[in-house]
This record gives structure tokens, sequence and C-alpha cells, in this order.
């Protein structure tokens, strides 16, 4: 008779089969510190610093595989966003014009360049997984990604990364399906947008609901367009809500949803700023709820699409919040069932 043995974790299963574990990827450089926002603005450098000193002081540091980023190649910015609109974004940088598109943009006369590290790590870490260098990965990365429009930036968001990376699975690795679930406070405009009428990505968000919070899209009746009818899922939640709903919402629409799609790739826009200390939202989580949603993609992604899995920060804005949810996150993206 056959015996069977579910490893408890990653240094179990290590011993008992002799076979080492595929680590857990975290895309980080010191580089991304230099974007500088101003001492006032919510996106700022301490952010990552604070992610990067909880990751070290817990020793998970120790046990990821450290990805260090490259530029991003600006062909594939070029899937998701308007050559002129690059073009002037690199300009603007270089002239030291102070904001792009709106002064809650600001610009540094390295944003550009940090900009393109932010997105080519992503790039870099959907190759790892591709490739099964590693398990699945989280992109300690900025300025975030999913508020970047077509041609606008906005948001704190210059370059949309997740949307360019799901592009560059397509173009790259061939896939045809390809999910992004966005967990930010925030609805992911710029995301949606791109993918408005794409059947082939299939985009849910849960935020809080746009009558009360920037940026004033994503109500549940859109949907998509066209042949992408049924591929956006928008799931609003109101001021005040707590743990249990997000719990409801994943088990009735997310999980289900995501399933009924069966992507080849999972990418989440991981932003933290639904937790109950968050400056700039009303969305009362706990550190636990990001923990349980991250353990349900995980088991997802391992269901459906070999665990192929990379998560990319967002928002976050309070420092003790961000570092903890941080470290639930990827302790549960390292987590063996």
């Amino acid at each position: 008779m056959q015996r069977t043995f579910k490893p408890v974790d990653g240094q179990q299963h290590q011993d008992r089969y002799n076979v080492p574990m595929k680590k857990t990827g975290l895309v980080w450089s010191p580089r991304y510190l230099e974007h500088d926002t101003g001492l006032h603005h919510p996106e700022r450098a301490a952010r990552l610093q604070s992610i990067h000193d909880r990751l070290t002081k817990t020793g998970l540091l120790g046990q990821l595989q450290v990805i260090e980023p490259t530029p991003v190649d600006l062909a594939a910015v070029e899937r998701v966003h308007a050559p002129a609109y690059i073009e002037r974004f690199q300009q603007a940088s270089k002239d030291r014009a102070g904001f792009i598109d709106s002064p809650e943009c600001p610009l540094s006369p390295t944003t550009f360049e940090i900009a393109q590290l932010a997105t080519g790590g992503v790039l870099q870490a959907v190759d790892a997984v591709m490739a099964d260098h590693i398990r699945n990965a989280f992109c300690a990365a900025r300025p975030p990604g999913h508020h970047a429009e077509h041609d606008v930036a906005m948001g704190f968001c210059y370059f949309n990364s997740v949307a360019i990376a799901a592009e560059h699975l397509r173009a790259t690795h061939h896939l045809e399906r390809v999910a992004i679930l966005d967990w930010d406070v925030h609805h992911g405009n710029g995301t949606q947008h791109h993918f408005d009428r794409d059947p082939n990505v299939f985009f849910c968000s849960l935020h809080q609901h746009p009558r009360t919070l920037f940026p004033g899209t994503g109500f549940e009746h859109e949907i998509g367009q066209g042949a992408a009818m049924g591929t956006i899922c928008n799931i609003t939640m109101m001021p005040g809500i707590r743990d249990d709903h997000y719990y409801h919402a994943f088990d009735t629409q997310v999980l289900p949803s995501i399933t009924g799609f069966k992507p080849q790739f999972i990418l989440v826009s991981a932003g933290f700023d639904a937790h109950m200390d968050d400056p700039l939202a009303q969305i009362e989580l706990s550190t636990d709820a990001f923990a349980w949603m991250t353990r349900q993609t995980r088991k997802l992604a391992e269901t459906l699409c070999q665990g192929r899995l990379v998560t990319f920060l967002e928002g976050g804005y309070q420092l003790d919040a961000l570092a903890d949810c941080v470290q639930a996150h990827v302790e549960e993206l390292m987590a063996v069932d």
C-alpha cells in the first residue's frame, strides 16, 4: 500500500525527501527608495524601508529568493501605455517638472528610472515563476501602478505594472488566460480600463464604494464590454466594513468567478490600505484578513494554475500596519499546506 505524506512545512518536506523546496521570490532594491515624493506625501520611501526592516528583523528576508530588478524594456510598457505618454513622463522627470498630470504624482529626477525598475521587477518575477525557478513572488516595489491610465498618471501611479505583466505573460509566454485580483482599498481604474474589452483577462477588484472614495470608478454594474462582458468583477464595500464581509465576498464571488475563468496565471494588486489603521480610507480590515486572503489566493493558484502567482505592492500608508500586513502576506506565500 502506498503511504502518503502531507508536509507540515517546507523544511519537513526537504528533510523527508531530500528535495529542496522552491522559494518564494521577493523583488526588492534599495533604489526603490530614490523615488522622492517629498516629506508629507503618503506614498513615500519609508513604506518600503518599513517592509524591508520587518522582513529583516523576522528573518524572513533570508528565506526568500531576492530578485534584483532591472529596468523594463519600454516596448513592454507600450503594450499598455501610449508612446507619447511614456516620452512625456521621461522628459518631465528629466526636467524636474515637479509633477506629471496631477500634484498627487510628484516627480524627482530619478522617478522615470525607478518606475522602470518597479515594472521590470514584476516582469522578472513572472518570468522566474514561469521558468519554475521560484514558487511565487511578492514585489516590494514602488511607485505603485494600478491607477495609471493609458496616457495619464494618477493616484501616485505612473506605469501600470500589473497590467504590463499580464500583457507580458501573453506576449512572451503565450498564455491565453490571466486573472488579476485587486484588493487595494481604491479601485484599480487603470487596470480595468485597459482590459475592459479583453475577454482573455479577468479583473476582480474589492474596494471601498466609489461614491465614498477615490478614484470614483468600479461600480458593480461595470462588468466589461462587448466580448469581454463578464470578465470584470467589482465588489464594493461601504465604509466601516470588517473582515467577515471580505470573507463572504471571497467565498461567494471572488473564488468562484476566478475558478470559472480557469486562469493560467494569477496576478494580485496587493494594496494593504483597507487595514483598520490606514489613514486614506474607511474600511476596517485586520491584519488576519490579509493573511486569509493571501492564503485563499495561493491555494486557488495551486489548484488552477500550478501555483503561478505574483503579487505587487500597491497601497498601504500606515507604516506599522503595512509592515504587519506584508509580513503576514509573505508568510502565507511561503506556506506549504
